[in-house]
């Protein structure tokens, strides 16, 4: 199994089997390891959101220790949490790309650490926004080196459900989260400027156990040999599947496939660019069309969400948090449960399925809504049933745009997708569905959710024609890399 080397002239091609060494091994302790240290932020990110949603009123109250309104919470400070979640995308992307996916995990995981812990030390309304703001770019940052690191290293078999799961993950978070803001915010529990404050401090703790298991997940081996570093990439595939052998307590079969590629230096953006959207023009509409879909999607049904409750239904507003909690509860069921299909029965109807199936499921809501048939649990089991589709197919979104391009251009084309769906959803999308849901008029709330009903099955349609067959399938098979040797 050893690589090769030949060389002509100053020109050199490696051949490896590396790949497939990867994708033909059980699943074993050790990649429930990597799940653990790489899968799990996602749990922190839906937690951290949640609650700084709602702990914005406490922060506009006298005596919260920061002067700050709430519309500076969901407004300002969130625009700029959006705004550095794409930054953080697009740079981290591409230093990812060049300089490798352990290195950059750790190094977004460290500055998403250290923003949330100085976010809870705000003092005064610019310190909370500027840390808000470098909180996104780690965040930002995350997606795109620990979702091009997940499916580097899981095998082929198992990609799409672990995928899914670590992306709906983020919806354990948000139940946490809107739970702990609960308590958190219970002044007869902790001081009106105390409460707050541990939110955030919580949430370094949890990210600090995560780094201590993130510590013994290795570089990609993939990402070591399309960068000349062959010899370092197969000692370290060895003693991976030396300790897969060995937890699972059976050999493992041969393998005779292999790849060659050629030695180059670091690709160039305007490289990516033509490769992304000269090469494939196709899968970029594809990653397009899923990302904003859901965007706008989570948007018609989330952004208004409270005020739709309190407004249309006299929920107070202290008692919100239980019905979030119910239907982000319903968000992690649905990769959870139907991630296994998407390795099974396929990415494309799969794809196209839940897309479409949620897309038409939320213009049935919105037709009950329009009608007054609807009480606050009656509209909250329908979003449940709604979601439990979208957020497979949300997650479903990351995986694609991640297995669908070279490998050379992963980490930056995740980045690409995940910052224009974060813009479209947050930034357009609060400035849409506000208008609407603000009024108090039905028929402005059901055009809400009729707009994003009608961009996710749209999403929907585009994957029936466009998503790829790549379930159980080499990453290298589904996108030849820029390196391979002719």
């Amino acid at each position: 199994m050893a690589m090769t080397d030949r060389r002509s002239g100053d020109s050199a091609t490696v051949s490896t089997a590396v790949p497939a060494r990867l994708d033909r091994l059980p699943w074993s302790r050790w990649h429930w390891m990597v799940v653990l240290g790489l899968g799990t932020v996602w749990i922190l990110d839906g937690l951290e959101v949640t609650v700084v949603g709602n702990i914005a009123a406490r922060l506009s109250e006298p005596g919260s220790g920061l002067p700050i309104t709430s519309a500076e919470v969901t407004g300002l400070a969130a625009a700029l949490y959006v705004a550095g979640a794409c930054v953080g995308a697009l740079v981290f992307g591409r230093l990812t790309d060049r300089h490798g996916r352990r290195k950059l995990f750790m190094v977004t995981l460290a500055l998403y650490l250290g923003a949330t812990a100085l976010t809870g030390l705000s003092f005064h309304a610019w310190w909370f926004f500027v840390f808000r703001f470098l909180t996104g770019c780690g965040i930002g940052g995350e997606y795109a080196a620990i979702n091009s690191a997940v499916d580097e290293l899981i095998p082929a078999a198992y990609r799409g459900r672990v995928d899914l799961v670590i992306n709906g993950s983020f919806w354990l978070g948000a139940v946490g989260g809107s739970l702990l803001s609960i308590v958190m915010l219970d002044t007869g529990v902790f001081p009106a400027a105390v409460g707050w404050r541990l939110t955030f401090a919580l949430g370094v703790v949890l990210g600090l156990a995560v780094l201590l298991v993130r510590r013994h997940v290795p570089e990609s081996p993939r990402w070591l040999f399309m960068h000349g570093r062959g010899e370092e990439a197969e000692e370290l595939v060895t003693s991976i599947e030396r300790e897969v052998s060995t937890s699972t307590g059976r050999p493992l079969e041969p393998v005779d496939r292999r790849i060659t590629i050629h030695r180059r230096g670091a690709v160039g953006f305007l490289t990516i660019a033509r490769t992304v959207f000269r090469s494939y023009p196709r899968r970029a509409a594809l990653g397009l069309a899923l990302f904003i879909g859901q965007a706008f999607l989570y948007n018609a049904i989330t952004f208004g969400f409270g005020a739709i409750l309190t407004r249309f239904f006299s929920v107070p507003s202290g008692h919100t948090g239980y019905y979030f909690a119910v239907i982000a509860f319903g968000n992690f069921l649905g990769p959870l449960l139907l991630g296994r299909l998407f390795d099974t029965l396929g990415r494309r109807p799969m794809i196209a399925g839940t897309y479409i199936l949620s897309g038409l499921l939320l213009f049935g809501t919105a037709w009950l809504f329009g009608r007054g048939s609807l009480s606050a649990v009656t509209l909250t089991a329908c979003w449940c049933v709604v979601l439990f589709f979208a957020s497979a197919g949300a997650s479903s979104a990351y995986l694609t745009v991640s297995e669908i391009f070279p490998m050379e251009t992963r980490a930056l084309a995740i980045a690409f997708f995940y910052a224009i769906g974060t813009a479209a959803g947050g930034i357009s999308g609060p400035l849409l569905f506000s208008r609407l849901t603000e009024t108090g008029v039905v028929g402005d709330t059901v055009l809400a959710f009729g707009i994003g009903a009608a961009l996710m099955t749209a999403a929907g349609i585009v994957a029936a024609f466009l998503a790829m067959p790549a379930e159980r399938r080499s990453l290298e098979d589904i996108a030849t890399p820029l390196s391979a040797a002719s």
